[in-house]
């Protein structure tokens, strides 16, 4: 049953999700948003996004090279195709089947190519969180004016004391249970911390830290550019973008490559800056189907040539 839910949940929301946004803006209005987009800043967003997997897919040979192994960066580059692709009919399945490729075609033995994955993903997550807390920095006066316009003072400071108490709580909780949910928190938390400084013990370690912002760079580059796409959204700021940037990358893991969850994060992030839900909301599935569609173009080549590219390999 928990596999089960594990597979169907995500696609119930993400179904729900894109009726319920399919709901909020007619499929002739959303056409014409398409219709009217300049792609020429969508396929810079698309480069944008090309780049930062081939970036990536160099990234892991930084991390298998202390294990002696040498993969070739073309099955690196297909493996991360091939992983996001599978991503949108399960979620997460991407990381196991990326890893299973790399085990096939490099001889690197699973475990070991799985863990290297694994450390890749804590330092993508460190990263998002960095980016979360420069954005909190950057636009402090805002959220603070945000909130204090929407509540009083005194709810503020009693809300934040009761997210303080509930958070201490929390930590103790953590820190002292031996129930499962406690130990797997526990267990994320010293893989995080694990991972990090692992990162420093690589013997290309700046160059891993390099391509890891290298990689953000690009993801909140593709967002940005992408946005001038839509002559409605011109001149929207900084701050809408990088808040609509970090709730879209949540979104990603709430459903099937964040179908459905992805334009509705933006429509949510936007409308803190007063932006109107029809352009937003149209940014937000042309942002996706972009992605998407080049994921699924480059992902299924990436499938298919696979074991026509090593058969060539092994036959020279």
């Amino acid at each position: 049953m928990s596999s089960i839910l594990k597979v169907a949940l995500p696609l119930i929301i993400g179904v729900a999700l894109v009726w319920y946004s399919l709901s909020k803006i007619s499929i002739p209005q959303l056409v014409q948003y398409f219709k009217n987009a300049n792609y020429l800043w969508i396929s810079l967003g698309v480069v944008f996004g090309v780049l930062s997997h081939l970036s990536r897919a160099y990234r892991w040979l930084f991390m298998v090279e202390p294990l002696g192994y040498k993969p070739k960066f073309a099955n690196s580059l297909m493996s991360v195709y091939s992983a996001y692709l599978i991503n949108f009919t399960i979620p997460r399945a991407g990381e196991v089947a990326r890893a299973s490729i790399i085990t096939n075609y490099e001889n690197i033995p699973f475990d070991k190519t799985f863990g290297t994955i694994v450390a890749e993903r804590v330092a993508d997550t460190i990263m998002l969180l960095f980016i979360v807390m420069i954005t909190l920095v950057l636009e402090f006066e805002f959220i603070y004016q945000y909130f204090i316009e929407r509540f009083n003072l005194l709810t503020i400071i009693v809300g934040v004391g009761l997210l303080e108490i509930i958070a201490l709580l929390v930590f103790l909780f953590i820190k002292k249970s031996k129930s499962t949910l406690a130990l797997k928190v526990r267990q994320f938390v010293l893989g995080l911390i694990q991972g990090a400084l692992s990162i420093f013990k690589m013997k290309k370690k700046w160059a891993f830290i390099f391509h890891t912002i290298f990689i953000w760079t690009m993801y909140v580059l593709m967002f940005y550019v992408t946005s001038f796409a839509l002559t409605e959204l011109e001149g929207i700021s900084i701050a809408a973008i990088l808040i609509g940037f970090i709730l879209a990358s949540f979104s990603i893991a709430a459903t099937n490559g964040g179908i459905g969850s992805f334009p509705e994060a933006i429509v949510i992030a936007f409308a803190i800056f007063g932006v109107v839900e029809d352009p937003s909301r149209a940014f937000g599935w042309i942002m996706w189907s972009s992605q998407a569609l080049m994921i699924i173009v480059l992902g299924g080549v990436s499938l298919i040539y696979l074991p026509i590219y090593n058969r060539n390999r092994k036959e020279v």
